[in-house]
């Protein structure tokens, strides 16, 4: 059963009506179907300095983001195996859901990386998988932060502000130039980071569905459908990348 609207979060920004991240997802869609025709004729930007800013930025916000979801949770005493959103004004309370709104726009600000990639002329970058993960994420944690900002959706967010922490860590490293390319050995572990975060993801929300707990249901059953579709494509990129192309 899906609840109703969280009156706290309901006024923050981008939050009320889908209609915005509705129309930022098409324009996102728009800029993946036509910037490759715009660049066709047109230099490839290199954009080194702007991508070590961006790179370190969306760094230092995944760690801010994982410190939050952490210490809320302990001083909470969130429960690992069955928390229930807690929609009080008390303090940690707002914290909480505080930290759910930041992810949720870190989702926003992600769609930057496909754009980057488009205005260097890396399309191969810009996959099935690439564009279906970044728009995805933006509409879950629409519903996460309009619906339930924080409860079990806290352990989602905690996780994988952890591994964006490396994730945009590599980035950064490789927005240096090729000469960082020997240091950039970790690639294949940084995968390998991401499906461990997925399993880990789907075996806490499917506990959840055969346990008594007061958190929607509806959305634990989405979260680990969803979760089983991103294994499928990682395992699909791991084996694609990492074994058939060693071979």
């Amino acid at each position: 059963v899906f609840c109703f609207s969280d009156p706290r979060t309901d006024p923050w920004p981008l939050v009320h009506s889908p209609l915005p991240v509705t129309l930022l997802f098409a324009f996102y869609l728009f800029v993946v179907a036509l910037g490759p025709f715009y660049m066709r004729k047109r230099k490839l930007l290199k954009l080194r300095g702007l991508l070590i800013a961006y790179n370190l930025a969306m760094m230092t916000l995944s760690s801010y983001m994982f410190y939050e979801f952490l210490v809320t949770s302990i001083l909470d005493n969130y429960s690992y195996l069955c928390q229930p959103v807690d929609y009080s004004q008390s303090e940690l309370g707002m914290r909480m859901a505080r930290v759910c709104w930041w992810f949720f726009f870190s989702k926003v600000i992600e769609l930057l990386d496909t754009v980057f990639f488009i205005l260097r002329k890396k399309q191969e970058q810009v996959t099935f998988l690439h564009v279906y993960h970044h728009g995805t994420m933006l509409f879950n944690w629409w519903s996460g932060v309009k619906y339930v900002p924080g409860g079990q959706a806290f352990f989602i967010g905690m996780l994988n502000s952890f591994v964006h922490i490396f994730m945009y860590g590599y980035y950064a490293l490789a927005s240096l130039g090729p000469q960082m390319h020997r240091y950039l050995w970790w690639k294949r572990y940084l995968t390998i980071m991401q499906l461990c975060q997925f399993v880990a993801i789907a075996a806490h929300s499917s506990y959840n569905l055969f346990t008594e707990c007061p958190f929607p249901d509806g959305f634990n059953t989405a979260v680990f459908l969803y979760i089983l579709s991103l294994i499928a494509l990682f395992l699909h990129f791991y084996y694609r990348t990492y074994i058939r192309g060693k071979q």
